[in-house]
């Protein structure tokens, strides 16, 4: 993924719905997408990508490698996996950064982070809330204080995510927002 760190995994993971879709597992008017960390990353990268997801669920996850390259807690990873700083390489940080693709985005997202979170800084989130916000995109951020990236420092952090999630799910999960609003 070296060098395109969203779009190769973002293709793989599209392919394979494709497959699942095909082969009758899955049914391409209920997908729904989510992940945390990285996974919260290749869910912000997808909602970009496709309209295919009728509601994404977005946990710590970036959306501006050049941002967060400054602030996390491992800047040397972000490097090496867009070969090079951002300085170095300034077209690979803006391609593959989902704050770049946030216009395309129709898909209903929540978003979940910990607001001393440095791996995926909250910032990040917040970003991402505040575009969907004015894109007219259903979004609702759920912000855990006093809390890094991960939600087991407190057991209730995990049970009020699933909660929340499911809700969302609930509410958007099984038909398009965007076709619903038409």
């Amino acid at each position: 993924i070296v060098g395109q760190p969203s779009y190769l995994p973002g293709r793989d993971i599209l392919a394979g719905v494709d497959r699942l879709i095909a082969d009758g597992i899955a049914d391409p008017n209920r997908l729904t997408i989510g992940g945390f960390s990285y996974g919260g990353v290749m869910t912000n990268w997808l909602i970009t990508q496709t309209t295919r997801f009728n509601a994404a669920l977005s946990g710590a996850g970036i959306i501006d490698l050049v941002s967060t390259w400054g602030v996390m807690d491992l800047p040397v990873f972000v490097k090496s996996i867009n070969s090079g700083y951002p300085w170095e390489v300034p077209e690979v940080y803006a391609n593959q950064s989902a704050i770049y693709h946030l216009g395309n985005v129709r898909t209903p997202t929540h978003i979940v982070t910990g607001a001393k979170d440095i791996r995926g800084p909250a910032d990040q989130s917040y970003s991402l809330e505040r575009g969907l916000h004015y894109l007219g995109v259903p979004t609702r951020l759920l912000l855990f204080p006093n809390v890094g990236h991960t939600l087991s420092t407190n057991p209730w952090h995990g049970k009020i995510k699933v909660r929340e999630e499911l809700k969302w799910l609930a509410k958007y999960g099984h038909s398009s927002w965007n076709a619903s609003a038409h």
